[in-house]
């Protein structure tokens, strides 16, 4: 039986454009996706392994069909050891300036709170698009 993160010996079967094939042990197979194959960029599989190759492989997942997806790079990376989780000291929070209207705010002040940041971003905008214009006009 194949888990999800075991590492096993299996040889390639089958090379196409976007990975290899490679027979596991209990005559199961997997697919290592070109991108599991090295750390560094693969434009062409056939550089990297050859039909009948022996490989190290990571099982990376199972999906419900059953198929196997295998990685290369993954089976020579060594595993992180596990790290004991530091005590963070205590984040204190500032509330923050209220942008929205509160809710029991009338329907008329968070209208003129919308049109007010409306028209400051519009005005900034429109300062920053005259600005590019202006600069273009004098390098004709």
């Amino acid at each position: 039986m194949v888990t999800v993160g075991e590492i096993l010996s299996g040889k390639v079967t089958g090379i196409t454009k976007f990975g290899a094939f490679v027979s596991l042990p209990d005559g199961k197979s997997g697919l290592v996706h070109i991108s599991e194959i090295s750390n560094s960029y693969v434009s062409d599989i056939r550089s990297c392994l050859s039909d009948g190759q022996e490989v190290k492989v990571k099982v990376v997942s199972i999906d419900e069909r059953g198929r196997i997806n295998l990685s290369i790079k993954r089976a020579s990376l060594p595993e992180p050891a596990p790290q004991k989780p530091e005590k963070a000291a205590p984040v204190e929070f500032a509330p923050a300036p209220r942008a929205v209207p509160a809710a029991s705010d009338s329907f008329e002040d968070k209208l003129k709170a919308f049109m007010k940041a409306s028209e400051s971003k519009m005005s900034d905008i429109r300062s920053t698009a005259e600005r590019k214009n202006s600069g273009r006009r004098r390098g004709r």
